[in-house]
């Protein structure tokens, strides 16, 4: 009940929702929306924050994906069937050659397993098959089976660029850039339904000056008019309020359709879709609290995506110049394995009495002549990693930088707040003195008057507009270092809770 009393006190005075409107759907149907509601809200339910949510779920796949190609990986080939039918020169025993009409039918299964080493960025395989060759002749048909029991063997590149090892280091990297942008974003969203409560919040506070503007312009006007007619103000005084009461007039049509936009868009961005009348509750507590620059850095460089990414974009650097370095120059790959293996025309003698079979190979590429290509990749490497390394040096100062400055604008926000605060109350109290006086006839000029009305319009709207700067400088401050100093812990989110929703 509370909650609906400062709700209706609201309505009247800030929020501009008419009574008749209340009336109509009753208090306990308005919907009353805090500023915590409204952000809670915008970080379930908003475009921004689904958006979010998607962005980070194919960053963790693509993780999987990355981890899943260093697990042992099972496959199954076969060729069902493979039939040649062709004329091709034959061998014969006495080692001459004759064209000679071929028919011939393969068929091959063959199961495999492969595990990739990220250490040396070989490759070592385990595998099983079984294969049938049949022979078509005019008269006669045969038939063989040859089967590969086991085998297994393993392929090393020797001087050649290991990519694995480099991605073990850069892909976990992306993966935690990935969970702290979300996080970024999170309040990213923060900030941005910060804005849309406070531009709504706004346009009701000046819907409702427009028609208190109004109301007392008009009830001028009629006093005005009853002392024109005894000769106790000049024409143009009159002329002044009446010119006044047209304004007021327009600034209330003005301010409706305001409002009404900003209603829109905030729904809109919340995804409210009833008709049900919003009352907005103003933030009654504004903590502060003093917070050290370094300490904002510290938490910065060790929490945020920006800490990590310069990192991350040297690694990468780095791994561009090792292959330069390494490609096109001297290589060599070592293929190597070890096995058993039969033949027969029948299959069940195909597994009897295996004989060995090893395999050994080592090829090697040697570049004579490449005109400076390998050259030329290394220096443009080299020269990408410097300005790689420069561009981050730079950043580090504009994000420290920029993190100094918000800290800064946080401080001073107690004191800004304090002195908007005592500036609404002292204009509003200027303006209700001045009112009095000029009804009663000891105030003849009437643009004090309209002075008393403009400082003190523009007092109600610089304590809102204050107290928005502090709320995003606040939420800016947590998304520059993903901590909260208020209550002193490190932001973070479940990560299973996007995975599975």
């Amino acid at each position: 009940m509370n909650r609906v009393f400062i709700g209706l006190f609201l309505l009247l005075s800030l929020s501009g929702t008419s009574y008749g409107q209340v009336m109509q759907y009753g208090a306990d149907t308005a919907q009353y929306l805090s500023l915590d509601e409204v952000i809670r809200l915008a970080q379930e339910r908003s475009p921004d924050a689904l958006i979010n949510v998607h962005r980070f779920r194919r960053s963790y796949w693509e993780y999987r994906s990355f981890r899943a190609g260093y697990l042992p990986n099972m496959t199954l080939d076969g060729t069902l069937p493979n039939f040649t039918r062709s004329i091709d020169a034959i061998t014969q025993s006495d080692g001459s050659e004759s064209y000679q009409d071929r028919k011939l039918s393969r068929y091959s299964a063959a199961l495999s397993l492969r595990q990739k080493v990220g250490l040396t960025g070989g490759e070592v395989f385990l595998q099983t098959g079984l294969q049938r060759l049949d022979n078509f002749y005019i008269d006669t048909t045969t038939r063989q089976f040859l089967s590969t029991p086991f085998s297994i063997g393993f392929s090393q590149p020797i001087f050649g660029y290991n990519a694995y090892k480099w991605d073990k280091k850069i892909e976990p990297m992306r993966f935690e850039e990935a969970k702290r942008q979300y996080i970024e974003s999170r309040e990213q969203v923060a900030t941005t339904a910060i804005n849309h409560f406070f531009n709504l919040l706004m346009a009701q506070v000046e819907r409702e000056i427009a028609r208190k503007n109004q109301a007392n312009y008009d009830t001028l006007y009629n006093i005005a008019k009853g002392r024109f007619v005894l000769g106790k103000i000049a024409e143009n005084e009159l002329l002044q309020l009446e010119l006044n009461l047209l304004r007021a007039n327009a600034s209330v049509e003005n301010a409706d359709l305001d409002y009404q936009n900003m209603l829109f868009t905030f729904k809109s961005y919340l995804r409210l879709k009833d008709d049900q009348p919003i009352v907005l509750i103003p933030p009654a507590n504004t903590p502060h609290f003093a917070i050290n620059v370094e300490e904002a850095i510290d938490e910065a460089r060790t929490n945020t995506s920006a800490g990590l990414s310069f990192e991350r974009r040297m690694l990468e650097a780095e791994s561009e110049v090792s292959q330069a370095r390494l490609q096109g120059r001297f290589d060599a790959t070592l293929n190597a394995s070890y096995g058993l293996t039969q033949t027969a025309d029948q299959i069940a003698d195909v597994y009897k009495n295996p004989l060995d079979e090893e395999r050994i190979s080592l090829g090697i590429t040697i570049p004579i002549l490449d005109w400076g290509q390998a050259r030329g990749r290394i220096r443009m490497a080299e020269s990408n990693r410097d300005l790689v390394k420069t561009s981050v040096e730079q950043e580090k100062i504009d994000f420290e930088q920029s993190i100094y400055l918000k800290v800064m604008q946080f401080g001073m926000q107690q004191n800004q707040l304090r002195i908007a605060a005592k500036a609404d109350t002292v204009a509003q109290k200027r303006f209700d003195v001045t009112q009095k006086r000029y009804m009663i006839g000891k105030v003849n000029d009437v643009l004090e008057l309209n002075n008393a009305q403009i400082d003190n319009d523009n007092a109600k709207k610089g304590y809102f507009s204050a107290l928005k700067t502090y709320w995003t400088n606040y939420y800016d401050l947590r998304r520059l270092t993903l901590f909260d100093f208020q209550n002193n812990y490190k932001l973070n989110f479940v990560e299973s809770e996007l995975i599975e929703r």
